[in-house]
C-alpha cells in the first residue's frame, strides 16, 4: 500500500468515526436529559446505560477476534449500521419507551460504538507507518478529534432536544450516519486489518504481560471518569438551574477541549533527545498527578466554596490531565502490539475500558443518589489511584515487551 493510499483510507476511517462519535455523544445527552425530564431517578438513568456498557465489554472481547478474521472495514460498517438501528428504535411513541425497551436499544448502541471504535483505532496500525513518533501523532489525532466531536455531540444532543424534540433529533442523527456508511462501503478496501492467520477465539485474551497491566489500569482510569461524569455531573448541573442546552453546551466544550489537548499530546510530551513515544514511566507520572484533581474538587465543595465555580474550574484541569493520560494509553496499546495481533489486542484492551465504564456508570447513578457529587469525586480519586498502582509494572522502555 502506498503512503498516499494509506492516508486516504486513514481519513475515510476517521471521517466515519467522527460522524459516529457525534451521534454517540448526542444520544447520550438526549437520553440523560429526556428521561430526567420524565422524572427518572439518577440510578434509573444510569441503569438505562447498563446494557450499553455491558455489551461494550462483550463486543470488545469478540470484536477484535471478528475484525482479525473478516477485516476492520467490515466490523466498522457493521457498527455503523447497528447504530442507525439503535437510533431508529428510540423514535417510537413515548408510551413504548419503557426502561427495558430503552436498555435494549442502548445495548445495540453499545455494540455499535465499540465495534466502530475498535475498528478505527486498530486501523491506524495498519494504515500508518510503524514509527514511534508518527504512530503516536496519528493515534493522538484520531483519539483527540474523536473526543472533541463527542463533545460537539453533547451540544448537538442538547440543542436538538430543545429545538426539534427527542424523536426528530434521532431521525436526523440516523440520516447522517447512513451517509457515512454508504461512503465507506463504496470507497474503503476490503480485508483491511485482517490477520493472515485465522485466529482462534481463545486468542482474544492477551498473553502479553504489558498489555494485561495496561488494560487493568485502563479499567480504573475510565471508571474514575465515568463515576462522576456520566450521570452525576449533568444531573448536578441541571439541579443548579441550568437549562438543557446550557448543560449540553458546557459538557460539549469540556469534551472538545479534552479532545484538543489529547490530539496535541505528542507535541506536549515530545522529547527532542529521543524520537520514541511515551513509556510506562510517562503513564505512571500522569496517572498519579490526575488523582489530586477530583480530591481537590471534593475538598473545595466540602469547604463550602461555590459549587458551580469549583466544579467548572476543577473539571477544566481534570480534562487536561485526563486527556494526556488517555492519549498515552492509546499509544501504548498499539506500541505493545504486533501488526498481526493488533485487532485482538485492541479488542482486549477496550474490553477493559468498557468494563471500567460499566462500573463507573452504575456507580455514577448510585453514589450520586446516596452521597451526592462529593461522594462521586472521592470514588473517582480511589479509582485513579488504583490505575496508578496498576501502571507500576509497565516497562520504562516500551520495547521491553514480554509474554505473560
Amino acid at each position: 500500500m502506498s503512503e498516499a493510499t494509506g492516508l486516504r483510507d486513514y481519513f475515510l476511517v476517521t471521517g466515519n468515526y467522527w460522524t459516529f462519535t457525534v451521534t454517540d455523544g448526542a444520544i447520550r445527552m438526549l437520553v440523560v436529559l429526556f428521561f430526567h425530564q420524565l422524572g427518572y431517578t439518577p440510578l434509573e438513568i444510569a441503569l438505562l446505560f447498563l446494557f450499553y456498557e455491558f455489551f461494550g465489554v462483550v463486543t470488545n472481547m469478540v470484536g477484535g477476534w471478528l475484525g482479525a478474521r473478516i477485516g476492520l472495514n467490515r466490523t466498522m460498517q457493521l457498527g455503523t449500521g447497528l447504530q442507525i438501528v439503535a437510533l431508529l428504535l428510540l423514535t417510537v411513541p413515548e408510551p413504548w419507551l419503557s426502561v427495558g425497551y430503552v436498555m435494549f436499544a442502548q445495548a445495540l448502541s453499545g455494540i455499535a460504538k465499540d465495534l466502530n471504535k475498535m475498528s478505527a483505532k486498530s486501523s491506524v496500525k495498519a494504515l500508518v507507518a510503524d514509527e514511534d513518533s508518527r504512530l503516536f501523532k496519528w493515534v493522538a489525532v484520531l483519539t483527540g478529534s474523536k473526543n472533541a466531536l463527542k463533545g460537539a455531540g453533547f451540544f448537538v444532543g442538547g440543542l436538538l432536544l430543545a429545538v426539534v424534540g427527542f424523536r426528530w433529533a434521532l431521525v436526523i442523527l440516523a440520516g447522517a450516519l447512513a451517509v457515512a456508511l454508504v461512503v465507506t462501503l463504496l470507497l474503503l478496501p476490503t480485508g483491511m486489518g485482517r490477520s493472515k492467520a485465522r485466529p482462534r477465539f481463545n486468542q482474544v485474551f492477551s498473553n502479553t504481560r504489558e498489555i494485561n497491566w495496561l488494560s487493568a489500569a485502563r479499567f480504573f482510569l475510565f471508571g474514575a471518569r465515568d463515576i462522576w461524569f456520566v450521570v452525576a455531573l449533568p444531573v448536578f448541573l441541571y439541579s443548579l438551574g441550568w437549562d438543557f442546552w446550557q448543560v449540553g453546551a458546557f459538557l460539549a466544550l469540556w469534551v472538545i477541549g479534552y479532545g484538543i489537548v489529547q490530539a496535541g499530546a505528542p507535541r506536549f510530551l515530545k522529547n527532542p533527545r529521543s524520537p520514541r513515544g511515551p513509556d510506562g514511566t510517562t503513564a505512571r507520572l500522569w496517572t498519579f498527578a490526575l488523582a489530586a484533581i477530583p480530591a481537590g474538587i471534593a475538598l473545595g465543595m466540602m469547604a463550602g466554596l461555590d459549587p458551580a465555580w469549583v466544579v467548572v474550574a476543577g473539571l477544566a484541569v481534570f480534562g487536561v490531565v485526563f486527556a494526556i493520560n488517555s492519549s498515552v494509553h492509546s499509544y501504548l496499546i498499539l506500541a505493545y502490539s504486533d501488526h498481526d495481533k493488533v485487532a485482538l489486542n485492541v479488542g482486549f484492551y477496550y474490553m477493559s475500558n468498557a468494563g471500567g465504564r460499566l462500573v463507573g456508570t452504575v456507580l455514577s447513578g448510585w453514589v450520586f443518589q446516596e452521597y451526592g457529587l462529593v461522594g462521586c469525586l472521592w470514588g473517582s480519586t480511589l479509582f485513579v489511584l488504583a490505575a496508578g498502582l496498576l501502571s507500576l509494572p509497565l516497562p520504562g522502555s516500551r520495547r521491553a515487551v514480554t509474554p505473560a
